[in-house]
């Protein structure tokens, strides 16, 4: 681990691992609250080195200093999910297999709920981190396949991580994304037209609404994309798909398209599933958007979202006991959804089910209070109150 006043989450992070791993190895770069002794009360051996800029070199000396056949490395906003311990500790005793990537699951990830982790792999000497941020050791694993082919990487299918830090709330103010653009444009210069570095920077030039500049990096980035990257080239097509799903729907639907033809985790390729999805409900295109719906649920029954969005669409098909049935099952995984409650609510209406719709704009708008949307609660009071009469009982 390579840590930093991390005194607030470390501690859950090291009993995750607690019993699994025969030796912690940590380096601080200067941590000013309690992280040393909260890592040390945890058993850890804690190394000092000053920030050299980057997390490569900081993982590299890490690496140096474990004695272990394996190495799992963590961040600190990461735990290791319990029910992974004995099927990953029977995996590494595979005497051919080099690497396994883990599945980590996003908490507050809306649109990719998952991603791949190069984290776990064997100690090998040629295996050495590298780029200076989202820091990797795929670009050694690549060189050292090439030198000695008889090694396996698995893809480990299952919720191995569970990551909290890209939570709304824990990014907020935190400067992460300055940080990480900063560092994507040096890399970027340095090496115009990297498809890792495009669809990074391309992404987030998305999210904070510079769309011609998001696209002219994604397409960039796509043309220099060989087609064996697939990880790179799902990423680039995802965002360029989402550049274009408001002025060009037609467009968006061919790189959704192109993004799930790729040899990918169905997981991983959840966002352009049901992105693709909404493309389809836009279009028309009923059918097509309940197939992708249910294609979304069985890859992932416990996405919350997937349900939602299936809901949506059996509304608009005019399924009300499946889009019900669909918004509950949404409710199940995510109480706190306001918007399922609401077209849960609606959906109940519409069958009927008076006193039941009203108990769902009730919650749905005490929801919508507690996450400090006041406009929004204050719409559906009116809305629903001039359907239901939110004041009954």
């Amino acid at each position: 681990m390579i840590v930093r006043d991390e005194a607030a989450q470390l501690q859950e992070c090291l009993a995750s691992v607690a019993g699994f791993v025969d030796e912690i190895v940590i380096i601080d770069t200067g941590s000013r609250d309690a992280t040393v002794s909260i890592a040390e009360g945890c058993g850890a051996q804690v190394h000092h080195m000053g920030w050299p800029g980057d997390f490569a070199p900081a993982r590299n000396r890490a690496l140096e200093l474990v004695q272990g056949d394996w190495v799992l490395v963590l961040d600190a906003d990461e735990r290791l999910r319990p029910e992974v311990r004995e099927p990953l500790r029977a995996l590494i005793e595979q005497p051919d297999l080099l690497v396994i990537n883990l599945l980590r699951a996003e908490e507050g990830a809306v649109q990719s709920p998952y991603s791949s982790v190069s984290r776990l792999f064997r100690r090998h000497p040629a295996i050495r981190w590298s780029r200076p941020y989202h820091a990797m050791v795929d670009d050694s694993v690549l060189a050292l396949l090439e030198r000695e082919p008889g090694w396996r990487v698995l893809q480990w299918n299952e919720p191995a991580l569970s990551h909290s830090g890209y939570r709304p709330e824990l990014l907020a103010g935190s400067g992460k994304s300055g940080r990480l653009r900063q560092a994507m444009e040096a890399e970027l210069r340095a090496h115009p037209g990297d498809p890792y570095a495009s669809a990074k920077l391309g992404g987030l030039e998305l999210a904070e609404g510079r769309r011609d500049r998001a696209i002219a990096l994604l397409e960039r980035g796509l043309a220099a994309c060989p087609p064996q990257a697939s990880a790179e080239r799902y990423e680039l097509l995802l965002h360029l798909a989402m550049a274009h799903g408001e002025a060009d729907p037609e467009r968006a639907r061919s790189l959704y398209h192109q993004a799930l033809s790729l040899p990918l985790d169905p997981r991983l390729t959840l966002a352009a599933r049901l992105n693709l999805a909404a493309v389809e409900l836009r279009l028309g295109h009923l059918e097509e958007a309940a197939r992708h719906c249910r294609q979304a649920t069985a890859a992932a029954p416990e996405v919350a979202l997937s349900w939602y969005n299936t809901g949506l669409i059996h509304r608009q098909r005019g399924d009300l006991p499946a889009a019900i049935s669909a918004y509950r099952q949404a409710l199940e995984l995510a109480p706190h959804h306001a918007e399922a409650h609401q077209n849960l609510a609606v959906a109940l209406l519409l069958s009927g089910e008076i006193d039941a719709a009203r108990q769902g704009f009730r919650q749905a708008i005490n929801l919508l209070e507690a996450q400090q949307r006041p406009e929004a609660a204050a719409q559906l009071r009116q809305k629903a109150g001039a359907m239901v009469h939110l004041e009954s009982r």
